[in-house]
C-alpha cells in the first residue's frame, strides 16, 4: 500500500495554492511591515477587497461602526485574520475551477463554509480566540477533494461502499488508499507552507486522541463539520444528537444553548455564504428544521410495533437498495469510461481528461504531453491469423502500455490500433524518454497465440503544450500536432518516435 508521500510524489495532478495566496503568505511571513504589504497584494484585487470588507462587516464580526478600509479592518480583526480571510476567499475560488464529474463541489463548499461559520460561533461560545480557527475548519475536509480529483473512480467506488458497509468515510479512505483525507489535507496544507497551527488540527479532527497537538481546535473543527452536516449532510439527526452530547460534555452547555448555537450558525452561514459567491440552497434555521420535524411526527399515527416493523423493513429494504444502487454504479462506471475490449479508458473519456488536464496545465503553466500510438501493420495480422488474433495482440499492448507507463500517466484506447498516453506535468524531453521506454517494451513482447509467436511494433507521435508558441493552444491542436507526428514516424519507417 502506498504512503501519503508516495502519494504526493506519484499523483502529481494536486494542485498548486493560488499565485495570489503565495503572495499572502510570504508578506505575512516578514517580520516588518507585513500589513502595507499584506495590503498591497490584497488591494490589487478590487473584487477581493470588497470582499474582505463585506465580510469585516458581517454580523460575524458584529463591529457597531461600518469597516471602510483595509487598515481598519487590520485595526479590528488583525494581520493574521485578514491573512485567513484573504486566503479563504482565493483558496475557494481556485477550487470552483476543478473538474466536478459526480462530484458536488458547490455543496461541498457550502458545508465547508458553514462548518467555518459553526467554528467561530462555537469558540465564542466557549470564551476561546484562534484567528485561524476559521481558515482551519474551512479546510478541514480539503483532502476529500483532493483524493476525488487525484482518482474519481476509487473514491467514488469508496462512497458507494461505504453506503452499503456503513462504516466511515476515513476507514474506507484507509482500506482503499493506505490514509484518508484528513493526512492528505495535513499534508497537502504544510506544502503549501501554511502554518502549523492551521494544517496540524485537520489531521486529527476526526479522532479523539487526548495527546494530539492543538486537541482543543481539533475538538471545536470536529463539532464545527457536525453542525455543517447539520444543514448540508446525511444523518442530521444523529449529527445533532451528537453535538448536544458531545457541547454538553465537553463545554458544558445547556441544550437551549446548543439550539441557539445551531440557529445562529444557519442564520450566519447565508450571509457568509453570499459573500463567497454561493447560493446557500435550502438552508433553514434550526429552529424550523426541528419544527417540521416535531409537526411530522406528530403526523404519524402508528402503533409502537408498527412502527418497529415500519423501520426494520424499512431497514432491510434501504439496505438491498443500497448493495444494487453500488453494483448498478460499479457497472456504469465501467460502461462509461472503459473500452470493452482492452479495459483501458475509452475515446470519450480521454477526450475529457486532456480537456481538463489542458486547462490544469494552463493555469499553473507546467507542461503536458500527449502521445499517440499506432500498432504498425496490424491490418496484415488481422488478414493472416484472424480477428481473435488481433483482439488478443490489442489486449496484450494494452496491457504492457500501462504497466510501462507512471501511476499519473493516463492510457487509453483511441480508436481501432490507436492508442493515446496523457503525460501530465511533463514536458518534450521526458516525453521523448518515456515513449522509447514505451516502443522498446512492445518491441521485446512475444504474444502467444495458438502455438504462434507474434512479434508486434509502435509507431508514436509526441506533442507538448509546453513546445507551442502559442500559450493558449486548444486540446483538438494539442491531438492534431501529435497526429502529424505520429504520419511522420510510419512514413520515415515505423517502430520510431517522432515529434
Amino acid at each position: 500500500m502506498a504512503t501519503i508521500q508516495d502519494f504526493f510524489d506519484e499523483k502529481i495532478k494536486l494542485p498548486s495554492p493560488p499565485a495570489i495566496a503565495l503572495k499572502i503568505l510570504e508578506a505575512v511571513r516578514k517580520d516588518e511591515n507585513s500589513f502595507d504589504e499584506l495590503a498591497r497584494i490584497i488591494s490589487a484585487d478590487p473584487a477581493l477587497t470588497a470582499r474582505i470588507l463585506k465580510i469585516a462587516n458581517s454580523s460575524l464580526y458584529g463591529f457597531p461602526n461600518p469597516v471602510d478600509s483595509l487598515s481598519q479592518a487590520t485595526a479590528l480583526i488583525g494581520t493574521n485574520a485578514l491573512k485567513n480571510i484573504a486566503l479563504s476567499f482565493v483558496i475557494v475560488q481556485d477550487f470552483q475551477k476543478a473538474p466536478q464529474g459526480s462530484f458536488d463541489l458547490s455543496l461541498f463548499w457550502r458545508r465547508a463554509i458553514t462548518s467555518a461559520v459553526a467554528a467561530e460561533i462555537l469558540a465564542e461560545y466557549i470564551g476561546m480566540h484562534d484567528q485561524d480557527l476559521f481558515v482551519s475548519a474551512l479546510l478541514q475536509d480539503i483532502g476529500v477533494l483532493i483524493l476525488y480529483l487525484s482518482d474519481t473512480s476509487s473514491y467514488m467506488g469508496l462512497q458507494d461502499e461505504k453506503r452499503v458497509s456503513g462504516k466511515t468515510t476515513c476507514q474506507m479512505e484507509q482500506k482503499t488508499f493506505g490514509f484518508d483525507h484528513t493526512e492528505v489535507g495535513s499534508h497537502l496544507l504544510s506544502i503549501w507552507n501554511l502554518p502549523e497551527a492551521i494544517h496540524q488540527p485537520i489531521l486529527f479532527h476526526h479522532t479523539d486522541i487526548v495527546e494530539a497537538p492543538y486537541k482543543n481546535i481539533s475538538r471545536i473543527l470536529n463539532f464545527a463539520d457536525k453542525i455543517g452536516a447539520i444543514y448540508y449532510g446525511v444523518h442530521a439527526n444523529s449529527k445533532c444528537i451528537a453535538v448536544h452530547e458531545g457541547l454538553k460534555k465537553h463545554y458544558q452547555l445547556s441544550d437551549e444553548q446548543i439550539d441557539q448555537l445551531i440557529d445562529t450558525v444557519g442564520e450566519k452561514a447565508r450571509e457568509i455564504l453570499d459573500l463567497f459567491a454561493l447560493d446557500p440552497g435550502d438552508i433553514k434555521p434550526f429552529s424550523l428544521i426541528m419544527q417540521e420535524a416535531n409537526e411530522e411526527l406528530g403526523r404519524l399515527n402508528f402503533s409502537y410495533a408498527q412502527m418497529v416493523l415500519e423501520l426494520k423493513q424499512a431497514k432491510q429494504n434501504a439496505e438491498q437498495l443500497a448493495m444494487e444502487l453500488k453494483m448498478a454504479n460499479d457497472s456504469l462506471r465501467e460502461l462509461a469510461f472503459r473500452d470493452g475490449l482492452t479495459g483501458l479508458y475509452n475515446h470519450r473519456y480521454f477526450q475529457e481528461v486532456l480537456e481538463s488536464e489542458l486547462e490544469r496545465a494552463k493555469r499553473y503553466n507546467h507542461p503536458l504531453s500527449l502521445l499517440l500510438i499506432d500498432i504498425d501493420f496490424f491490418k496484415k495480422v488481422n488478414d493472416r491469423y484472424g480477428h481473435p488474433a488481433g483482439d488478443q495482440v490489442l489486449q496484450e499492448v494494452s496491457n504492457t502500455m500501462v504497466k510501462l507507463v507512471r501511476r499519473c500517466d493516463m492510457v487509453a484506447r483511441y480508436g481501432g490500433e490507436e492508442f493515446a498516453i496523457i503525460l501530465p506535468e511533463t514536458g518534450l524531453t521526458s516525453a521523448k524518454v518515456l515513449a522509447q521506454r514505451v516502443r522498446r517494451g512492445i518491441e521485446q513482447m512475444e504474444i502467444n497465440y495458438n502455438d504462434q509467436m507474434l512479434s508486434i511494433t509502435i509507431s508514436c507521435g509526441i506533442a507538448c503544450s509546453d513546445s507551442s508558441k502559442d500559450r493558449s493552444v486548444t486540446r483538438n491542436k494539442l491531438i492534431e500536432n501529435s497526429d502529424q507526428a505520429l504520419y511522420r514516424a510510419k512514413k520515415n519507417g515505423r517502430n520510431r518516435v517522432e515529434t
